[in-house]
């Protein structure tokens, strides 16, 4: 059953390379975000039971909100969420989360769907670049849909501790959805496969 599904599996990239590579891409980064969904409770509950919940972290501001309050990139009130923004304590759970999960990520992904055999050092630095560009705009994004989402599941539904992970799930998969479309592409660049060296007899033969 293996061998045959390994086979048809063989046909199948031959013969749809880039649809074949998707998929392995799509299923790589989905068992990713799975890591991710199962830490980010594991580190927010670690971060939560020390003061730096009730320091804020709130960096870069790029306009006002329609309230007129200002709008950050990094917006993470001091206090407990939902009252709060969950201070530098839901900051640092987020990012490092993120962190494990993408440098995991890098290797899958280069080892695996891309079989990439250009260099590591370059790609991981155009890599650290995008993942830096990628938390910036994502952190950006979240300003506009935290906030209601756990005001959503904590005080509108009344769910309490169970609707804080519930929120801390959809925010982490909101985060993943957006690396997933935006590194797509900037894989296909980054990861390439060399053409092999010939070897001194391959250069002599006729």
């Amino acid at each position: 059953m293996l061998t045959r599904l390994k086979d048809a599996w063989g046909r199948f990239a031959t013969a749809r390379p880039g649809v074949a590579q998707f998929a392995v891409f799509f299923l790589l980064s989905n068992g990713i975000t799975v890591l991710q969904l199962a830490l980010m409770p594991l580190i927010k509950w670690v971060f939560g039971m020390t003061a730096l919940v009730d320091t804020a972290f709130q960096i870069w501001p790029i306009g006002s909100t329609p309230d007129g309050s200002q709008y950050f990139i990094f917006d993470y009130a001091a206090g407990a969420l939902p009252a709060g923004g969950g201070g530098l304590a839901y900051f640092l759970a987020v990012q490092i989360t993120l962190l494990i999960a993408q440098v995991i990520n890098f290797f899958a992904q280069r080892n695996i769907t891309f079989k990439s055999n250009s260099s590591i050092t370059k790609a991981a630095i155009w890599y650290t670049i995008a993942y830096v560009v990628i938390t910036l705009i994502a952190a950006a994004a979240q300003g506009l849909y935290k906030t209601p989402i756990y005001d959503l599941f904590i005080d509108t539904w009344g769910l309490g501790g169970t609707g804080e992970t519930l929120a801390d799930f959809v925010t982490m998969i909101i985060n993943s959805a957006i690396s997933f479309w935006v590194f797509f592409p900037i894989f296909k660049v980054i990861f390439k496969q060399v053409p092999a060296e010939a070897t001194p007899e391959q250069a002599l033969a006729p």
